[in-house]
């Protein structure tokens, strides 16, 4: 396993595990930091922010049980910036439901201090017909 899939392992097991201080240390502790969400908020800047709302969510009812990349992981390391990224099957529970949702994941890293730091994160779902056309993508004869 690479390092940043580490890195994101280790990010994604605090989450489970509801570790805000190994939450927090994912992430590069600066306002300019920025996270586009899989929810109704859409993005939050900021690294006060951020944290706010993995306070918030550690303190739900919302468990993260799992994450698989089904997809990837792709990534790459230019000096002291990197990126991985692919989609990832979500698994949590919410009380006795269960929900996996299928999402695109990618994580723009720095390293800072010999550790690699969430810079950038995006989590989406995909809209299954964003354009009312249906896939464009041309099946080949």
């Amino acid at each position: 396993m690479s390092i940043l899939q580490q890195r994101i392992r280790k990010f994604w097991n605090a989450i489970s595990e509801r570790d805000m201080d190994e939450i927090r240390n994912g992430y590069c502790p600066d306002e300019d930091t920025y996270v586009v969400l899989e929810g109704p908020r859409l993005a939050t800047k900021g690294f006060s922010m951020i944290m706010k709302g993995w306070g918030d969510f550690v303190t739900s009812s919302i468990s993260l049980d799992k994450i698989i990349w089904t997809e990837g992981p792709y990534e790459e390391i230019v000096g002291d910036m990197g990126w991985i990224g692919g989609v990832t099957d979500l698994y949590i529970s919410i009380g006795d439901k269960e929900i996996m949702t299928t999402f695109r994941s990618s994580f723009v890293m720095k390293k800072i201090d010999g550790d690699w730091k969430i810079r950038h994160e995006h989590v989406s779902e995909a809209h299954p017909d964003p354009y009312g056309v249906g896939d464009w993508l041309k099946k080949d004869k």
